[in-house]
């Protein structure tokens, strides 16, 4: 008993030395991406940022018609600073790691910053931890969970799985063309998860949502495909309405968006589980988008 106890004690401090030797690692990577980008150096932004978040944010800049690299840095306010926040725990799985602090953490938007949560990303590069994304959690609804944050309580923490690494990398995605029209996805998907495939390049996944999410590499003349799958999430009915859409955004300032695709189902009614449809940019629909 007691060697299984020496074992036990020997495995927890090497678990605590390991937290602090990750902490300060993807402190450092962090402060880095941070300093990149109030200093709009896009440069240091790729030395320290994932791959795959790097093609992310350029397929996103560009299926927007978005200036790259400029648009990267294009905030509305800078990223926050970890100064005045509480540590509260940092985990490695493999490849992954993230950070979770606690406190006011300040956007720089003016006013009062409340207590809230934010979570750090990170996967392992060839030279080291690269920034991958930021998860901010406001707590406003959730004054338990805050309190417990604040004396230093981690259990929310440990049951919220995207407060723990996975320790997969996501698959780097294909680089996308520029745009030629920007189109976007809207999903109402009460009670069900909805993914949605545009030809074949721009996946989006809407669970429980009223969202739009912008098309990766936008549409392009002629037919484009759209395939989407449903399925009940737990806790819905199987009975609720559900909209999935594809618009293509206007080119002229003020003019609404032009629906393009629509499937629809009204209260009650089973919506196909796996399905493929179809929308056709026209030369007269490409005229209308210009304002021609």
């Amino acid at each position: 008993m007691k060697r299984v106890i020496f074992a036990i004690s020997v495995i927890l401090a090497s678990l605590a030395v390991a937290q602090e030797n990750l902490r300060p690692a993807l402190e450092t990577t962090y402060t880095a991406w941070r300093e990149a980008m109030i200093r709009r150096d896009h440069s240091a932004w790729k030395r320290v940022t994932a791959e795959h978040r790097r093609v992310d944010v350029r397929n996103r800049i560009v299926s927007e018609k978005g200036p790259f690299p400029a648009a990267i840095f294009s905030l509305p306010a800078p990223p926050p600073s970890l100064q005045g926040l509480k540590f509260l725990e940092a985990l490695q799985n493999g490849p992954t790691a993230k950070a979770s602090y606690f406190g006011k953490i300040d956007f720089g938007v003016g006013g009062q910053p409340s207590d809230n949560l934010l979570v750090l990303s990170f996967v392992k590069g060839s030279g080291g931890w690269l920034y991958d994304r930021a998860d901010f959690v406001n707590l406003s609804a959730l004054p338990a969970v805050r309190k417990e944050l604040a004396a230093g309580n981690i259990k929310y923490l440990e049951e919220t799985p995207e407060a723990k690494p996975d320790g997969q990398i996501p698959a780097t995605p294909v680089a996308a063309n520029p745009a030629k029209y920007v189109a976007k996805v809207y999903v109402f998907c009460p009670g069900r998860e909805v993914q949605v495939q545009v030809n074949k390049i721009s996946r989006h996944r809407f669970a429980n949502a009223q969202e739009a999410e912008v098309v990766i590499g936008g549409a392009v003349d002629g037919v484009n495909e759209v395939q989407y799958t449903t399925k009940k999430l737990k806790g819905g009915t199987g009975k609720e309405v559900m909209t999935i859409r594809v618009y293509l955004m206007s080119e002229i300032q003020g003019e609404k968006p032009l629906k393009v695709f629509e499937y629809q189902i009204a209260a009650g009614e089973v919506p196909k589980t796996v399905s493929t449809g179809a929308f056709e940019v026209t030369p007269a629909i490409a005229a209308k988008l210009a304002g021609r």
